[in-house]
């Protein structure tokens, strides 16, 4: 769910990818930084960063104080606001409005000011109860990494069509 002073935008999260402690391919890999220091946090909190530049990306932190880990969002499945989301991504094509991180980020408005949100409490963004269950949770390597790439970390909803990735991982 995300509050802003447009309006509200949500969705079901349909793509995951984990990064555990010690993960070379992970953000906290190299130790708390000023970059970073959200994915150190107990659970629960957001972690945005620019990805290449262009797009914000968001995790959500997966262990307790002091351990790095989190969990990158990779695909949502539009639910609210969809006008809203549609306008900031510039494409009325629902698939594509939050199919991939990038585009997550920017059909939901996230940016470095949502860094170290708690997403277990009601904010300007933050983790709802889910509006069904989900289908069923496949596993695969996660997507655009070197290092650690035969990991099965990525986890997906079969079948969804806003599932990102290639139609190999999405099966």
């Amino acid at each position: 769910m995300r509050e802003s002073d447009e309006g509200r935008t949500s969705g079901r999260i349909v793509e995951t990818e984990a990064y555990v402690p010690g993960d070379a391919a992970g953000h906290a890999y190299v130790g708390p930084t000023d970059r970073n220091r959200t994915l150190f946090l107990r659970r629960g909190h957001a972690y945005v960063y620019l990805s290449y530049g262009i797009h914000f990306c968001v995790n959500v932190s997966g262990a307790t104080p002091g351990v790095g880990a989190g969990t990158l969002l990779r695909a949502l499945e539009p639910l609210e606001g969809v006008p809203l989301m549609q306008a900031r991504r510039g494409t009325l094509r629902l698939i594509d409005l939050a199919r991939g991180p990038g585009r997550l980020g920017q059909a939901m408005a996230i940016d470095r000011a949502l860094d170290g949100t708690d997403l277990c409490a009601c904010g300007p963004l933050w983790l709802a109860d889910a509006v069904r269950p989900p289908g069923k949770v496949k596993a695969s390597v996660r997507i655009g990494i070197s290092k650690e790439t035969a990991r099965l970390l990525r986890f997906y909803e079969q079948g969804n069509p806003h599932v990102s990735g290639p139609g190999a991982l999405r099966r």
